[in-house]
């Protein structure tokens, strides 16, 4: 240790401060504490980014089914694809419509295909009937309930 003269009394004694090795494991253990948070950092912004083309990709696959629905039409069966721009950019989507083995009802799957990726970032599978006039279900279901006999 370095030692000074103390003033009042003329003897040596310890010298207050640090010395190099000190100095240098304090500034590697702060270094290794930095990298920690960085690389937990890196990890939340990966995270961010995957939830948001998630979430996006959720919305694009439901608005495809929306249009689908809204069309009026029993769409063919078999794959179709296209692309639609959202949030400033371009994603794919794949539209596999096939039968479910109940007459007029139509399985559809929309895989949504973030850019710059080849697999889906997000599938969304809805069901489509053969359209019907308004309020004839509700009059079919009350057909059907007087037929066997229940009551209201």
């Amino acid at each position: 240790m370095i030692a000074r003269r103390n003033a009042s009394n003329g003897r040596r004694g310890p010298q207050s401060g640090l010395t190099l090795i000190e100095v240098m494991v304090s500034l590697v253990v702060i270094s290794l504490a930095l990298t920690a948070a960085a690389v937990s950092l890196g990890q939340v912004i990966s995270s961010t980014n995957s939830m948001r083309d998630r979430t996006y990709a959720s919305w694009i696959g439901q608005n495809r089914l929306a249009e689908l629905r809204l069309s009026g039409e029993l769409p063919d069966t078999g794959r179709t694809n296209g692309e639609v721009q959202y949030a400033g950019v371009d994603w794919r989507w794949e539209t596999n419509i096939s039968e479910t083995g109940v007459e007029n009802l139509l399985r559809i799957d929309v895989s949504v295909i973030a850019p710059e990726r080849e697999d889906p970032a997000w599938t969304v599978t809805g069901f489509i009937g053969e359209p019907v006039i308004p309020g004839q279900a509700n009059r079919a279901w009350a057909s059907n309930r007087r037929d066997r006999g229940d009551r209201q």
